[in-house]
């Protein structure tokens, strides 16, 4: 019953297959090898981009660190949701990659900031001349860090806010495959047709090893990113491990048939969930992540019986067997039905 996260879940057995091919023999280093170029193709064809620049590195932290780094002078800011990635959980990343900028939030009550709460924020900076950060990116985050899902509308509506003030747009997929399976978009259509300027495209979360795409749709903001990702010591030597896991992960549609599972495990997640008495979601559940709030005696008995997952408020050594602690839910690709079914009833007492 492994429900913290979708970075515990194992890697697909396709995926070591690729890594165990590109095991044979010698390869040029450095992204030079021939599978890199077969996956800068295929994601040139899959995004319909043929001039994106496309680089891999290892971590999802560095995706967006070294995308955001490309985009962002030093003296700037960065637009991003109050509970992005980029804002709760890279140590400072984002700021020591930008060599300083700042991070501008914006309100997001259920992870996903509205247009009005976006020009908010950015019309409150820039308003002091030099005393002040210039205004820089905006960071998107599809599929949220609260398990809601932006709609392509919903993207082309930030990213129209940010055009206007001549600002660049990046989005943080950490998650991507599993917001496109939500909405049944196609990656262009979430990507650059609704205004975004740079993708982290994620794998890691999605039954690689560890490997994320930087897709840049307009080459000329991508010309520091190969400088910046090998000062950053983001470069692998033997990056044809890198490319191996990405050919797999594209190569028919495993990708989307890897969210489609733990999306579809989510959902019956949430069924089941809805049962246990007491139970509440906070916010919508549309992808493969979720939170929800149940009672300290239900949390008490899955913990005992070895449930994997985190609570998120509120202390499990509590005295009132009923008060509601929030947890998060996630499920991978992996997630099995009679692990589901067994959490539920364990839950349900």
């Amino acid at each position: 019953m492994h429900f913290a996260s979708d970075n515990t879940g194992p890697v697909h057995p396709k995926v070591m297959a690729a890594l165990m091919a590109a095991n044979e023999g010698y390869a040029p280093g450095y992204g030079a090898d021939a599978l890199m170029g077969e996956v800068k193709a295929r994601i040139r064809a899959l995004f319909e981009a043929p001039e994106a620049e496309v680089f891999l590195v290892a971590t999802g932290t560095a995706a967006n660190v070294l995308s955001l780094g490309t985009l962002t002078p030093p003296y700037a800011t960065v637009f991003c949701s109050s509970t992005a990635h980029i804002h709760e959980d890279e140590c400072n990343a984002p700021e020591f990659y930008t060599s300083g900028a700042k991070l501008t939030l914006v309100q997001a009550p259920d992870g996903r900031m509205s247009p009005e709460a976006l020009r908010a924020s950015i019309e409150g900076e820039e308003n002091r001349g030099v005393h002040g950060p210039k205004r820089g990116p905006v960071s998107i985050t599809n599929v949220t860090e609260r398990g809601t899902v932006y709609s392509v509308a919903e993207i082309a509506a930030l990213t129209a806010i940010a055009k206007e003030y001549g600002l660049a747009t990046h989005l943080d997929g950490a998650r991507f495959a599993n917001a496109l399976v939500t909405t049944n978009a196609s990656p262009a259509e979430m990507t650059w047709k609704a205004g975004v300027d740079v993708l982290s495209f994620g794998g890691t979360k999605n039954g690689l090893m560890g490997v994320e795409a930087v897709v840049f749709f307009d080459p000329a903001l991508a010309e520091s990113f190969a400088y910046r990702r090998k000062r950053g010591a983001h470069l692998f030597s033997k990056h044809r491990f890198l490319s191996a896991q990405m050919a797999a992960y594209l190569e028919d549609g495993l990708w989307l048939e890897l969210a489609r599972a733990a999306n579809a495990a989510n959902t019956k997640l949430v069924a089941g969930m809805q049962s246990v008495p007491g139970a509440r979601y906070l916010y919508p559940p549309q992808a493969n992540m979720g939170f929800v709030a149940w009672p300290r005696a239900s949390h008490q008995r899955l913990i005992e019986a070895g449930a994997q997952y985190n609570i998120m408020s509120g202390s499990l050594a509590g005295e009132d067997p009923n008060e509601a602690l929030m947890a998060r839910l996630v499920c991978d690709w992996s997630a099995s039905d009679a692990d589901i079914e067994r959490f539920v009833e364990i839950a349900k007492g």
